[in-house]
């Protein structure tokens, strides 16, 4: 009986490796994108409608069947204001949406996962308390009262799907990398020495990062064994007012199984107010990074993809990954350095060629460009952070976040574009 058992089982269990394989080997039916995703209202705030929308913030590629992806949003709908933004729905919770492109070519949303602290209650996308990865922004709601923070609050930026079935977020207040299981249950908080959240850490010096700024991509190797994570932008070293360089930035690998880190310098071509977004994996050791800047496509903005690698650039983690400011040049922090003056001492920058422009290809026209996941046969798919269709107005209140070529309600979309 027992063998008949076992029989049976090995031969279900060979069954399903073939169904899967079925599904990781059919051709996916990507000629109906792009396609909108799925939309409701969340709430209507000073008379506009703010959309259940926000996911495109980083997408991933489920790790083992084709046609699947996952796609994030960041804190929720908001606003400046004074010292810090209004928060238009505080209890919004930063979520996780598991769609795939189905056998008729549609989206099809599978399930949404919110995300939640580790006792398993949902976190919201309020700012860190001061020591816990705080950006010192002020959070309030729609009517400018303050509201409190969160110590579990995230600013999700980029998602990676493992192949356990959990997932690596990176946000922008710590910056934090933050470990989830399949439920969306924290699992491990990783930030940088000084931020008290856990015993494995980042660099010290990436919590010099500027708010909204922080670790906008993630992605992991092939191998399953490395993050890789791209802050966005010029970062304060030493200072806001001494840091000089606006067009250097960095990348930071994490080992998952050591807990060990490096660091590599990346040359923008935009300056301080440009961003380096969502990163994507050709392999262990090249990657497809965004460049963009803050115009929408049809207003002279810069959409790009650009191909890297870094097995030939220098890691600049330095002896000491508690000094605050990380290596020096000269006695100098990197950011107060000339390109020339790193050149000179021997670094190396990531290298890197443009893979697409989505501007020139595409006539792309939304803004903010932040998701993409590498296909294979140089096809990449493209997602858009939406804003949950709205933006400030100037005065700290939310107006429609109109497309300037079509007149429509900016929504989350997804793309498939051929790269070079």
């Amino acid at each position: 009986m027992k063998k008949l058992l076992l029989s049976a089982l090995m031969l279900t269990a060979l069954a399903s490796c073939k169904d899967d394989d079925s599904v990781n080997n059919q051709d996916i039916n990507y000629s109906k994108l792009p396609q909108e995703f799925p939309f409701s209202k969340l709430a209507t705030i000073s008379g506009v409608d703010v959309i259940n929308g926000g996911f495109g913030s980083g997408a991933a590629a489920h790790p083992t069947r084709k046609g699947e992806f996952y796609v994030i949003t960041d804190r929720g709908p908001n606003t400046d204001y004074l010292n810090g933004k209004k928060f238009l729905t505080p209890g919004f919770t930063p979520t996780i949406m598991h769609f795939k492109i189905n056998a008729e070519g549609n989206v099809e949303v599978i399930k949404y996962i919110k995300l939640k602290n580790p006792s398993g209650q949902l976190i919201t996308g309020l700012p860190n308390p001061v020591g816990m990865g705080s950006t010192g922004e002020v959070a309030y709601d729609a009517s400018g009262n303050v509201l409190g923070t969160d110590k579990y609050g995230l600013d999700s930026e980029s998602i990676v799907a493992a192949a356990d079935g959990t997932f690596w977020v990176s946000d922008e207040y710590g910056p934090h990398i933050v470990h989830y299981s399949a439920d969306g249950v924290e699992m491990e908080r990783i930030s940088p020495i000084g931020v008290n959240t856990g015993t494995r850490k980042l660099p010290a010096v990436l919590a010099k990062r500027r708010a909204n700024r922080g670790m906008e991509g993630l992605c992991i190797t092939p191998d399953g064994k490395t993050l890789v994570g791209t802050i966005q932008s010029m970062m304060f070293v030493p200072s806001k007012t001494l840091a000089t360089n606006t067009t250097l930035t960095r990348i930071v690998t994490f080992d998952i199984a050591t807990g060990q880190t490096k660091q590599f310098l990346y040359k923008q071509d935009g300056g301080a107010s440009d961003s380096v977004c969502d990163i994507t994996a050709l392999s262990n050791t090249e990657f497809l990074v965004i460049e963009r800047d803050g115009n929408f496509g049809s207003q002279g903005g810069i959409k790009k993809v650009y191909r890297i690698n870094l097995a030939n650039a220098s890691d600049v983690n330095g002896a000491d990954i508690s000094a605050v400011d990380g290596m020096k040049v000269n006695g100098k922090a990197l950011e107060q350095c000339s390109w020339d003056e790193i050149t000179n001492a021997g670094i190396k920058a990531v290298p890197k060629s443009l893979a697409v422009n989505l501007v020139t290809k595409l006539g792309y026209e939304h803004d903010k460009f932040e998701g993409i996941v590498y296909l294979g046969n140089n096809k990449l798919a493209v997602f858009n952070d939406d804003d949950f269709g709205v933006v400030d107005d100037g005065n700290g209140n939310p107006k429609a976040k109109i497309l300037p070529k079509t007149g429509k309600v900016d929504k989350g979309t997804m793309y498939v574009v051929d790269i070079q």
